[in-house]
């Protein structure tokens, strides 16, 4: 039977019961909803796909070893990259594509430039649970060729007012590596209205890795070292009877603190990029996000449940300061002496509106209406010289569709349409000096296109189902690569063959077991872009993105066991396999390189709890080794790639007691040396940014309420 769609989670537009998702990232019953999916509320066993949820107290975990959401991401989601342990997320992907990023169903991606700075955008303390749609999707808008990343935020269950006090610390205990964040939280619920605030300020020190050496600072994307930050977030709701109106609120500002210099990498020695004391020039990298939205909830209209959600984001990330080539301009200072940095602004507003109703035209089936606006104004400048990078993009997009359900007894088929109407306006501009100073006439550009799905759940036996799926996902190439890499005159933003739309169709079939005794799940899946994209490196080492075939296929599989009531251990394995082509029209025998994709990657884990209020976790994951691409050239640069895998191991203990809640943490508890895989797979190898990963770390929480 179907649940309604419960009204406390605003600002998400629809809810779906738990889906393909080993039972290890929930900890919750069948029964549970999340959000996000398919924009209605179905049972376990009647969603066809891979969705996967990562609970409070999983994440409050994670979190406990590393303050990084995309460390949580790697952890609980087989086909999620390793993380880069920076600020930015350059080589972090879901299933060898690019995932659109919500907060509570708000967008915060940035696909018309994407500045990989997205995955920072708020602090984790307010996060309640992650929700995770693998594979090509239009059901939540446009930039979702990869699947959906939707982080929900917290909502008042219990009457009543509570004030907590929150504080986290973390050391290798060495004299500049503390990291610390403290933070106080209000929640009240009382009759109709209810009430979630919090605020937190944060510090976070040097890294060392295992060999004793402080790790390198990331001094041109920014880094998550030597750094602070503060966030405020308020959440406001009230009941009407069968309505809900609720207003969320969140400023998020992270910043370096400029304490440290780059040393370069040696690589003829084997020593990775370090750091010592010194200030750099320019200013600090940061992101500063506000998100807000006001979401209303009926849930008996014209025989259906409606929800509208109207939303802004604003986006800046500054990134730190180089003298590159990029942006060396010989008007202004002789080539190699001019030093600037550049500055990332999107600002994004919009409405989503969807209306579920049963039965409707005929018994068994239920429609699923809806209509999606959104406005979109990103650009990048030079931020000390004032010069565009990119020229401002105004993008405006307007999107009906339409689902249908319809169960015929142990089968439930489910399929799709949305027609995505956008328009791209850009004013005429000049490219950077490095790239040839042309000027670009301005345009317009017009996507129209329908994005469909289909699939179909069998439940065959009892807690056995298997599912089918197909579906679209409708993206656009990274606009801003493209319109400030135009080197030839004449070029206008009409005419540019390179903006064609990506489009990607995924195929996916998949088997579930759920019983008493714990979960499995395995699943194959099939993804292409017909016309995607891949950046790659020029011999003047400007990005330039190529509009080529790519092919992701993979399969990945999840299993947990609980032995006891105390008792428990899960595994996933995931491996991905991504093919493109050098040039349009040459054969697909390219692999993927660690931009685009992961290696193969196992987790292995246990929880037990030996006294009431207590939890240990162990946790390994193991990324195999991987060489692609053996002898294969880009004019004078090599794509070969070579990745030596390593494993590494965690531990994490929580118990409640009467004076609060306390944790204890140790992240790479066998103080393993290594390279990331990011920085040691790239084909390019960078002195600057040829990072080793953190060395073993201890932390502390404390929480306690009142």
């Amino acid at each position: 039977m179907v649940r309604p769609c419960p009204i406390p989670h605003a600002l998400a537009l629809a809810c779906v019961t738990l889906g393909h998702a080993p039972v290890r990232a929930q900890e919750v019953p069948v029964a549970e909803v999340v959000v996000t999916a398919t924009r209605t509320a179905k049972t376990v066993d009647r969603i066809p796909g891979a969705v996967t949820v990562v609970s409070q107290r999983d994440l409050e975990t994670q979190y406990l070893l590393a303050d990084d959401p995309s460390a949580a991401l790697a952890t609980y989601i087989p086909g999620y990259s390793p993380s880069r342990q920076k600020i930015s997320s350059t080589g972090e992907s879901l299933r060898g594509r690019t995932p659109l990023i919500l907060l509570d169903g708000v967008p915060q991606s940035n696909p018309l430039r994407a500045g990989m700075r997205e995955g920072f955008f708020a602090d984790t303390a307010i996060i309640e649970r992650i929700e995770v749609i693998a594979g090509a999707s239009a059901m939540q808008g446009m930039g979702a060729t990869g699947g959906i990343i939707n982080y929900i935020t917290k909502t008042p269950r219990q009457p009543g007012t509570t004030v907590a006090v929150h504080a986290r610390a973390a050391t290798g205990f060495r004299h500049d590596n503390l990291d610390w964040k403290t933070g106080l939280s209000v929640s009240h619920k009382s009759g109709a209205f209810d009430l979630f605030g919090y605020a937190s300020v944060q510090r976070r020190g040097m890294a060392y890795d295992g060999s004793g050496r402080r790790i390198g600072i990331d001094a041109l994307q920014g880094d998550t070292l030597d750094a602070g930050g503060h966030d405020v977030f308020l959440k406001l709701g009230r009941d009407i009877g069968e309505q809900r109106l609720q207003l969320t609120i969140n400023r998020f500002i992270f910043r370096g603190e400029l304490d440290y210099r780059t040393v370069p990498a040696d690589f003829g020695r084997g020593i990775p990029t370090s750091s010592v004391p010194g200030r750099p020039p320019g200013n600090p990298a940061r992101n500063d996000v506000r998100t807000a939205s006001l979401d209303y909830r009926h849930a008996s209209l014209l025989g259906g449940a409606l929800a509208v959600q109207v939303f802004s984001q604003d986006f800046t990330a500054l990134y730190g300061g180089s003298n590159t080539i990029t942006f060396q301009d010989a008007r202004l200072a002789p080539v190699g002496m001019l030093f600037d940095q550049s500055e990332i602004n999107a600002d994004k507003h919009g409405a989503r509106i969807t209306w579920v109703r049963q039965d409707l035209p005929v018994p068994g089936l239920e429609a699923t209406l809806g209509f999606d606006y959104l406005r979109d104004r990103s650009g990048q400048r030079m931020a000390l010289t004032n010069r565009t990078w990119v020229p401002t993009l105004d993008f405006t997009s307007t999107a009906p569709f339409v689902q249908l359900e319809y169960e015929a007894g142990p089968v439930t088929v489910r399929g799709g349409v949305r027609r995505e109407s956008a328009r791209l306006d850009v004013d005429p501009y000049t490219t950077l000096w490095s790239y040839g100073g042309v000027a670009v006439g301005g345009g317009k550009r017009s996507f129209d296109k329908a994005v469909k799905n289909i699939g179909a759940v069998w439940r065959f036996a009892p807690a056995w189902s298997a599912f089918v799926s197909s579906s679209e996902g409708f993206g656009l190439p990274d606009v801003g690569i493209v319109l400030r890499g135009v080197n030839r005159p004449g070029q206008s933003v009409d005419t540019l063959f390179e903006l064609q739309p990506v489009i990607t169709r995924s195929k996916e079939i998949g088997i579930n077991w759920r019983g008493a005794r714990g979960s499995a799940g395995a699943s194959f899946y099939d993804s292409r872009s017909e016309l995607g994209t891949v950046l790659r490196i020029n011999a003047e080492g400007l990005g330039v993105l190529d509009r080529v075939p790519t092919t992701v296929r993979g399969w990945e599989v999840s299993t947990e066991l609980r032995a006891t009531a105390t008792l428990s251990a899960f595994a996933t394995y995931a491996r991905t396999m991504g093919k493109t082509a050098a040039s349009a029209g040459a054969p697909m025998d390219l692999a993927l390189g660690a931009r685009a994709q992961g290696p193969d990657k196992l987790v292995l884990g246990a929880n037990w709890q030996p006294l009431p209020g207590t939890r240990l976790r162990l946790q390994a994951t193991r990324l195999a080794d991987r060489d692609i691409n053996i002898g294969r050239m880009a004019g004078p640069i090599s794509l070969e790639e070579h990745f030596r895998g390593y494993t590494l191991a965690d531990m994490a203990a929580t118990w409640d007691t009467r004076w609060g809640r306390f944790g204890l943490g140790i992240d790479n508890l066998t103080d393993r040396q290594y390279i990331g895989y990011y920085p040691q797979s790239v084909y390019l190898k960078d002195p600057l940014s040829y990072f080793a990963g953190r060395s073993r770390t201890y932390s502390a929480s404390y929480t306690r309420s009142f």
